[in-house]
């Protein structure tokens, strides 16, 4: 089982605008060029790198999404206290 993982995410406040972010994302849109342009997290500006962190740093949610989903592929829209991410994982290890 993975304890360490490092992923790139895009939060945005509502639902509609994370699934329209996927959309673009699924046609072939730049990941770090729309966490750029649209995130509202202060990881934004490194086109959304939360860098490493361990399995039990972020939300549950966004923590299940990262620890069971697919490597590569952006999931979501994953719903948070902070809002809607679509998150991109890099590695779990």
């Amino acid at each position: 089982m993975a304890k360490k993982a490092a992923a790139l995410h895009i939060l945005v406040k509502d639902k509609s605008q994370a699934t329209s972010l996927l959309d673009q994302l699924k046609k072939g849109a730049n990941f770090q060029t729309l966490a750029k342009k649209h995130s509202q997290c202060p990881s934004g500006k490194r086109g959304g790198d939360l860098g490493e962190f361990r399995r039990g740093d972020m939300a549950p949610p966004f923590d299940k999404a990262v620890f069971s989903g697919e490597l590569l592929r952006p999931l979501g829209p994953i719903k948070t206290k902070f809002g809607w991410h679509i998150i991109k994982v890099l590695y779990r290890n």
